[in-house]
């Protein structure tokens, strides 16, 4: 059985430390955990445009971008000190990327291994990767298209502060050659809305739109009134449960639909905060009513800025997927339920587990991405707390987290006990 240690965890939320475009005048910290969310909710949007006719090739479509798009994330997460540049030019030798790669392979079996205990998984695939990176399949494509398009929106940013840099236009037109090469996929003249590919240009279609808005779930910080290092944004948070979610998943036995359902659930489990900023739970719960009328402004906000362009523009089957992941029809992201003729049904843990764990009944977990929420609500203050930074509100959260949590076992993981390793 997959198993789930602190180390791992840690080791995702590493990417919360790792700043980009650091050799450039910012204004702002460009954070690499926050561009992967960005780049996923791209490669989401073209997953579900490029996917094929059936939901079987759809679905293989999407576990492979989101499996390998973690795949990429951890490797960039170990060589960190290697700048985009010289990783290229050691790409280009094939002895040498062959060393780079079998060492970051060793640095990643004990972190990555006990997910896949026999070797002939998540961790095989992991490695197969690893070793040979450059692939120009369809989620090859996908991945790129998104990652340059999360690249670009940066430069975007960074541009007006640095016309004084002669690298700038230069990046810029690499950016925009690459995204030109991607113009096979479906969906990416709408994404760009520009001929010459520049991000930096006004949305003109709902696709534009959505991914420049969730963008700027960037600048939302988590615990916005305590001091944190690091800091965490929305976007990065969302990321972490997303990636803590596959992880749970994968631990549990889920088929691949409720993977993906679950990984994508936890990347947009926040999304609503885009519209009402993050607000913590104990402000939520000190008045009454007041989550409910938070949840129908979040509601009729989503519709009229998220759902409703989409449909207009002939994407009905984006924006009911989109639904189902945010929980709409059961009034809430953290109930398990499954698709069946057409209409979502709630359903319990044991009951997804026994009966409903196939792909034909589109399972998504609940509470079990309510726990991955919490566990990286709770590293986010155990990793202040442990960075010197104290506050009443980063006690209370660790201490409410690890009560709550303190007799909590799910499909066979204890979460108390995963808690407890944090001393």
């Amino acid at each position: 059985m997959a198993n789930i240690r602190k180390s791992l965890l840690q080791f995702v939320f590493a990417g919360s430390y790792m700043k980009r475009w650091n050799d450039k005048l910012r204004p702002m910290e460009f954070i690499e955990a926050d561009k992967q969310a960005h780049k996923m909710i791209v490669a989401w949007l073209l997953c579900r445009l490029n996917g094929g006719p059936d939901a079987a090739s759809r679905l293989a479509l999407e576990q492979e971008v989101v499996e390998r798009s973690m795949f990429d994330y951890f490797f960039r997460l170990v060589i960190t000190d290697i700048k985009p540049p010289v990783y290229y030019r050691i790409k280009r030798n094939p002895a040498d990327y062959a060393e780079l790669a079998a060492w970051a392979i060793d640095e990643l079996e004990p972190l990555l291994r006990p997910l896949d205990p026999d070797g002939a998984g998540f961790w095989a695939r992991l490695a197969e990767h690893v070793r040979e990176p450059d692939k120009t399949d369809l989620p090859a494509k996908i991945l790129d298209a998104a990652h340059n398009y999360a690249s670009s929106w940066e430069l975007a940013i960074l541009s007006s502060m640095n016309s004084f840099d002669p690298e700038m236009p230069e990046i810029k037109k690499d950016f925009q050659r690459k995204l030109a090469a991607r113009k096979d996929l479906n969906g990416m003249d709408e994404l760009m809305g520009s001929p010459d590919m520049d991000v930096s240009a006004p949305p003109t279609s709902a696709l534009g739109g959505i991914a420049k808005l969730c963008g700027q779930l960037r600048f939302q910080k988590r615990w916005s009134q305590t001091p944190r290092i690091p800091e965490t944004s929305v976007m990065g948070h969302m990321h972490m449960v997303a990636c803590y979610t596959y992880f749970f998943s994968l631990a549990v036995g889920a088929c691949p639909a409720r993977l993906v359902n679950n990984f994508f659930c936890g990347l947009f489990h926040d999304l609503p905060e885009l519209l009402t900023r993050d607000i913590i739970s104990p402000v939520k719960k000190s008045v009454d009513n007041l989550s409910g009328l938070i949840r129908n402004y979040e509601n009729e906000e989503m519709e009229r800025r998220i759902f409703k362009p989409l449909c207009l523009e002939g994407h009905q089957a984006l924006a009911d997927r989109l639904a189902y992941y945010l929980g709409l029809d059961l009034d809430s992201e953290f109930r398990e339920c499954i698709a069946r003729d057409g209409k979502t049904e709630a359903v319990s843990f044991d009951e997804l587990q026994s009966v409903y764990n196939h792909d034909a009944y589109d399972p998504k977990d609940g509470s079990l991405i309510k726990i991955c929420d919490n566990l990286a609500a709770f590293i986010e203050a155990y990793t202040a707390m442990r960075n010197g930074i104290s506050s009443d509100q980063l006690y209370q959260g660790i201490w409410r987290i690890r009560t709550q949590n303190a007799k909590l076992s799910i499909g066979g993981i204890h979460v108390g006990s995963l808690l407890a390793d944090f001393d």
